[in-house]
C-alpha cells in the first residue's frame, strides 16, 4: 500500500466526520476502506458513505468518501455495502458443538489435543461469521479457551479475540459437571471437573483455581442447564452463600462473574449476591427482573436456540430429557426477554455456541426484533452495549477513532431488515482482511 504524510492525514482527520481529538495518526497505515453506509455501533443513525483509515492495527481516522488525501492510496472498496464494528457473541463455547448432545460419551474419547484442534477450528467460524469478540463461557476442559486466546493472540490461531471464564463452577452433577448416566464419576477424568465444589470454601478455593489460571470472569451454575443430565433448569443448585463466595473472589480479581441461571429464584440469589450479568433467565419472575434492573445486572439470553433444537434434535438423538427442557424454557425465555427489554434491563448478545452451530450465531437477531427490540437497539446489544459490560469501550464495539480496525460488511441495510446480518461477506479485524466473499 502507497504512504501518504502524517500531516495531510492529521488535517483531514480534524476535518472529516467529527472524529477529532488527540489521537495519533501515523503514515504507516494497514488498511483504508470505503463504506457505502456505516452503523458505527453508537450513534443512533447510520452515517453515509466514508473512508476509514485503520493504521497499527486501530482505526485512526474516519474521512469524507472522496478525501483529497486519499486520492494515491489503495482503497478496499465496500461502496455497495452497509459496515458495522465486527459483532460481540456474550455466551460462546469453543470445547464442543452441538451434535456432542447425541452422545456425551464422544467426551471421554475425545483427547485435549483433539478438543484443542477444535476449539482452534471453531474460532475461525466464529470469526467468519461476524463475531471478532467473544466471551467462552466456561469449559469442561478449563484451559483450553485461555491456551486458544493466547494462541489467537501471537497470531498461532485465526480467531477473534477472546475472553475467557476457565472451568464451570458447578455443584456435583450439577449443570456444569461432565456427569454422564451410566457412567461413574472414576472414569470421568478430572480435567472435566476442574471447577466442581460443594460449600462455601470449596466455591473459593475453585473460584480462585480459576483467577490463579489467568480468568477474565468468573461463570456459575446457578441453576440447571438444559443439556445436562439429570439437573432441572428450575433447580437452584449453588446457594446464595456458594455464589456470595465466588464474587467475593472475582471482585478482589477486579474481575465479573456471570451467572448461569433459569428459575426466578436462583436469578434472584445470583443478584442479590452480587454477579454482574444473567445467562438465559427463562423461568424468571417480575420481581427478578425488576431486581436486575435496581442492582444493574444485565442479562444475556439466547432467544433463538430453542428453535434450532426444536428443529434438529430430535433427528439429531438428543436426549428426550433434553428436548423436553428445551420445550419447557424457550418460549418461557422469551416472555421474560420481552418484560426485561420493557422494564429496560440491559441486554446483552449472546447466542449459545455450543447448542447452535457456531456459523448460526447472527440468527438470534431476527428473533430479537421479532420480540421488541429495535434493529439498533440489537446491533448495540451485540457491539457498544456489550463492549461496555466487559471494559473493553476503548477496543472493541465501535467503529470509533482509536479502537481496534474491527469491522463487518454486507449487503443491504440491517435497520430496514435485520436478517441480512446473517450474510455477512466481510470481516476485517484489527485492519486485516480475515474473510471476503
Amino acid at each position: 500500500m502507497n504512504r501518504i504524510c502524517t500531516l495531510a492525514i492529521l488535517a483531514a482527520l480534524i476535518t472529516g466526520c467529527g472524529q477529532t481529538g488527540d489521537v495519533e495518526v501515523t503514515d504507516d497505515i494497514d488498511l483504508v476502506v470505503r463504506c457505502g453506509t456505516i452503523i458505527d455501533g453508537l450513534s443512533n443513525k447510520a452515517i453515509g458513505e466514508r473512508l476509514i483509515v485503520m493504521s497499527k492495527q486501530r482505526v485512526s481516522a474516519i474521512l469524507p468518501a472522496n478525501d483529497p488525501s486519499m486520492e494515491d492510496v489503495e482503497i478496499l472498496d465496500l461502496g455497495d455495502l452497509t459496515c458495522l464494528p465486527g459483532l460481540i457473541d456474550m455466551h460462546v463455547h469453543f470445547d464442543g458443538i452441538p451434535s456432542d448432545a447425541d452422545d456425551y460419551t464422544i467426551y471421554l474419547r475425545r483427547t485435549p489435543e483433539d478438543t484443542k484442534q477444535l476449539a482452534a477450528e471453531l474460532a475461525k467460524v466464529v470469526l467468519d461469521a461476524g463475531f471478532t469478540t467473544v466471551r467462552n463461557v466456561g469449559s469442561y476442559k478449563a484451559w483450553v479457551a485461555r491456551d486458544l486466546r493466547d494462541q489467537i493472540r501471537s497470531g498461532e490461531v485465526v480467531g477473534p479475540r477472546v475472553r475467557f471464564a476457565g472451568p464451570y463452577l458447578t455443584i456435583p452433577h450439577g449443570g456444569g459437571d461432565m456427569y454422564i448416566p451410566g457412567i461413574d464419576d472414576s472414569e470421568i477424568p478430572d480435567y472435566y471437573r476442574m471447577g466442581v465444589a460443594r460449600g462455601v470454601e470449596e466455591f473459593r478455593d475453585r473460584a480462585q483455581y480459576a483467577v490463579d489460571g489467568g480468568a477474565d470472569f468468573l461463570k456459575i451454575i446457578a441453576s440447571g442447564a438444559v443439556f445436562g443430565h439429570s439437573s432441572s433448569p428450575g433447580a437452584p443448585e449453588m446457594t446464595f452463600e456458594e455464589i456470595k463466595a465466588v464474587v467475593e473472589v472475582a471482585n478482589a480479581a477486579g474481575i465479573k462473574v456471570t451467572a448461569h441461571a433459569h428459575s426466578a429464584e436462583s436469578i434472584k440469589d445470583a443478584i442479590l449476591a452480587g454477579v454482574d450479568s444473567i445467562e438465559h433467565a427463562s423461568l424468571g419472575d417480575d420481581e427478578s427482573v425488576a431486581l436486575a434492573v435496581e442492582h444493574g445486572v444485565a442479562f444475556s439470553m439466547d432467544v433463538y436456540n430453542g428453535t434450532y433444537t426444536e428443529e434438529v434434535g430430535e433427528a439429531q438423538g438428543y436426549a428426550e430429557e433434553f428436548m423436553q427442557k428445551n420445550e419447557d424454557t424457550t418460549e418461557a425465555q422469551r416472555d421474560v426477554f420481552r418484560k426485561a427489554l420493557a422494564a429496560d434491563v440491559t441486554l446483552l448478545f449472546g447466542t449459545d455456541l455450543g447448542v447452535l452451530p457456531h456459523d448460526m450465531g447472527t440468527r438470534q437477531f431476527v428473533e430479537m426484533v421479532k420480540h421488541g427490540m429495535t434493529p439498533m437497539h440489537a446491533i448495540k446489544s451485540a457491539t457498544s452495549v456489550a463492549a461496555d459490560h466487559m471494559g473493553l469501550s476503548t477496543d472493541v464495539g465501535a467503529i470509533e477513532v482509536g479502537r481496534y480496525g474491527d469491522l463487518i460488511a454486507l449487503p443491504g441495510n440491517p435497520l430496514d431488515d435485520i436478517s441480512v446480518l446473517q450474510d455477512v461477506r466481510i470481516v476485517i479485524k484489527g485492519g486485516t482482511v480475515i474473510h471476503h466473499d
